[in-house]
């Protein structure tokens, strides 16, 4: 092995400390990128000579080489944002993208989302974002993730009223009334509420109770509805129900072990402008405690109809739509994607990543302890910390002057040899 084997060492130094300086520059150069995950290089010893002496056979190095370029996919830390469309994952799951017209899954750690102009959540180089989709009720579709949508324009159409909770206390020193039952004869009954619901196109409509003490712990209830020609209804007024209380002021049904609801039905309301009509169970939770009467909550399930007001994202990465009418509707929930091996996937730019036969296919699902949670109104920033890559370049400067050393000192050397002879 001649002495012109340790220029070759030199320059193989000289070569390895150069990449292991692009990887340090392009590491600092992300360094506000979000979601970025840094690199670091791993070399490793070239051994391809053997020497023979009187103690036998020994091995010579070569020089050094790029071994690897490994990914560090540590955990960056948190930004808060203004936008409800930001997203950051803590552990160790990726966002799933996909390009319109292509079905490879892209993967990533940077979630700033925000819609195009066709409603699709989307990254800002247009990739769509995956999720698993909402039935109307709200629950979970089985089936793979797809394209998370938002419809932008028109109404979103409303309910029909045919359910409502009425809670309620009755004061249970109001004094017996023995006056005949009148809509508008205030003193033929002790108290009247009002509640606001809503036909079937979404028009509002009031529906009015009124509590009528017919005897001590008992109280008969009546309602009526005004339609479109003005005509109150039930005409004439009637009975609706009963409520019964025990001594202590609780409902008859609620004091039963196991309790029990105490419920009516009103008659198909027919509102006379060309809607369905519907009849309306009307849950009675109410006391007679002694406390002035009072309403204390009404629910009712309708609603009328509303446009998009806004879309955010919440800690459970359920993308929510918020409408005028203040209705909130379950759009699709995000997917992540988790890797054996996250190492062995390639890179793609953009914050992207493919998965290869090194990776492993993606464990994909919802977020949760084993796939990552979701942070909202929040972006990962970058994991390169700037004191440990000034440090790498630091010794990565000092391998390139030691090497150019090398390569200096072998030409001196030959340079002895060549004037050996004069």
């Amino acid at each position: 092995m001649g002495i012109s084997s340790a220029l070759y060492s030199g320059v193989s130094g000289l070569n390895t400390n150069s990449q292991a300086m692009s990887v340090i520059g392009n590491n600092l150069a992300n360094t506000n990128t979000v979601g970025f995950k840094g690199s670091r290089t791993v070399f490793s010893d070239l051994l391809s000579s053997t020497i023979n002496g009187s103690g036998g056979s020994s091995q010579v190095g070569r020089g050094v080489g790029m071994s690897k370029v490994d990914q560090v996919f540590s955990q960056g830390t948190f930004e808060s944002t203004e936008s409800g469309l930001d997203v950051a994952i803590e552990g160790e799951g990726f966002f799933i993208l996909k390009e319109p017209g292509d079905e490879t899954n892209y993967y990533s750690r940077a979630g700033a989302f925000r819609f195009d102009d066709d409603g699709y959540l989307v990254n800002p180089e247009g990739l769509q974002v995956m999720g698993k989709q909402f039935d109307a009720n709200g629950e979970l579709l089985p089936g793979d993730a797809s394209s998370i949508r938002v419809q932008s324009s028109g109404l979103i159409q409303g309910q029909v009223t045919n359910e409502l909770k009425l809670t309620t206390n009755l004061d249970s020193a109001e004094p017996i009334n023995a006056v005949a039952f009148a809509y508008d004869d205030a003193d033929s009954y002790n108290y009247s509420s009002s509640v606001q619901i809503y036909d079937s196109l979404g028009n509002p409509h009031l529906l009015s109770t009124y509590f009528k003490k017919t005897a001590n712990n008992t109280w008969d209830v009546y309602y009526s509805y005004e339609d479109n020609a003005g005509v109150v209804n039930p005409d004439p007024p009637a009975v609706w129900t009963t409520l019964t209380f025990t001594n202590d002021g609780i409902l008859t049904n609620a004091a039963l072990d196991p309790p029990q609801k105490t419920t009516a039905n009103t008659v198909a309301l027919d509102w006379g402008n060309g809607t369905t009509p519907t009849a309306i169970e009307v849950n009675f939770d109410t006391t007679q405690f002694n406390s002035e009467s009072v309403v204390i909550s009404q629910d009712q399930n309708g609603f009328g109809a509303g446009n998009l007001t806004g879309v955010d994202i919440d800690g459970d990465g359920i993308v929510i739509a918020s409408y005028s009418n203040g209705e909130q509707t379950k759009i699709a929930q995000l997917v992540l994607g988790k890797f054996v091996n996250p190492n062995g996937l390639q890179l793609a730019g953009s914050n992207l990543y493919t998965e290869t036969s090194a990776s492993g296919p993606a464990r994909t699902g919802i977020p949760g302890p084993e796939l990552g949670k979701v942070f909202t109104n929040s972006l990962e920033q970058s994991n390169v910390d700037m004191g440990a890559e000034f440090v790498r370049m630091i010794t990565a400067q000092r391998g390139f002057q030691a090497n150019s050393k090398i390569i200096t000192t072998v030409d001196e050397l030959l340079g002895e040899l060549i004037n050996l002879k004069r």
